[in-house]
């Protein structure tokens, strides 16, 4: 798959992208490779730091990209940071909605805030930032969306009731813009990782772990970049006739 989208260039034509939980894990590796094709890319996270250092390491490439920290959980927040990118750029071309927490714990002692920080974060931030970006998109007549799923939201995860619900909940959401915004050269597409080595999975006991590795078809974690590729191709000109999908990369796991 890789060598094949190195013949074939990607093309970008100087796009503007926004990619949501860009400080670390998938959203990094996203953030990076947008910018190696030569989008301008605004970095987003609640953290100012780690969004802001990611930035700092594209330009220190020679590639374009800016930090910007606002929380995506909050409507108000998201209103306010794309009003200003649309005055900025006229219009954000492309919307990569990965930013995510984890609050993991049984239904029966699930806490209010545990359900509510996790849905608002990773799925409710999806609605935020499309409500506010998909008008300017409309008018350009082209557009890409990405929301990166998981594999819990198509198959379910004991103590992820609230993470299982947001992730299987931009699924639903994905197919439904994709519906909507057809008809205006957009398209929507959501990728669902299996187990990837990030930040989020590494505080994962070694003998879960090692379970999970053993009930992989391929016995390994995917990388980062394992996501960030498909991701990139699926924001490309040569994925405008794929809209509405869910892209599983999970190594194989429940196919």
């Amino acid at each position: 798959m890789h060598h094949y989208l190195e013949i074939m260039e990607l093309t970008f034509n100087g796009k503007v992208a926004l990619v949501s939980g860009a400080g670390r894990g998938i959203g990094r590796a996203v953030a990076l490779e947008l910018a190696n094709d030569g989008c301008k890319v605004v970095c987003v996270s609640r953290n100012a730091d780690s969004c802001g250092k990611v930035a700092e390491e594209i330009n220190a490439s020679g590639k374009t990209a800016e930090a910007l920290a606002f929380d995506v959980s909050s409507s108000a927040e998201c209103k306010t940071a794309c009003d200003a990118l649309i005055k900025k750029y006229g219009a954000i071309d492309i919307l990569v909605n990965n930013a995510g927490i984890t609050k993991d714990n049984l239904i029966m002692r699930m806490t209010d805030a545990e359900w509510d920080a996790v849905i608002s974060t990773n799925l409710s931030s999806c609605f935020y930032l499309c409500r506010n970006l998909v008008r300017a998109m409309m008018g350009k007549r082209w557009g890409r969306i990405v929301n990166v799923s998981s594999i819990t939201g198509q198959y379910g995860n004991a103590g992820q009731a609230n993470y299982a619900a947001a992730k299987a909940g931009m699924i639903g959401f994905t197919k439904t813009l994709a519906r909507e915004l057809a008809s205006r050269n957009i398209t929507a597409n959501a990728v669902a990782p299996g187990f990837i080595e990030t930040d989020m999975t590494s505080v994962l006991p070694p003998a879960i772990l090692e379970a999970a590795k053993n009930s992989i078809p391929l016995k390994r974690m995917g990388a980062p970049e394992d996501i960030s590729r498909i991701v990139t191709y699926l924001c490309s000109e040569e994925a405008n006739y794929i809209t509405g999908q869910v892209i599983a990369v999970n190594g194989g796991l429940g196919m």
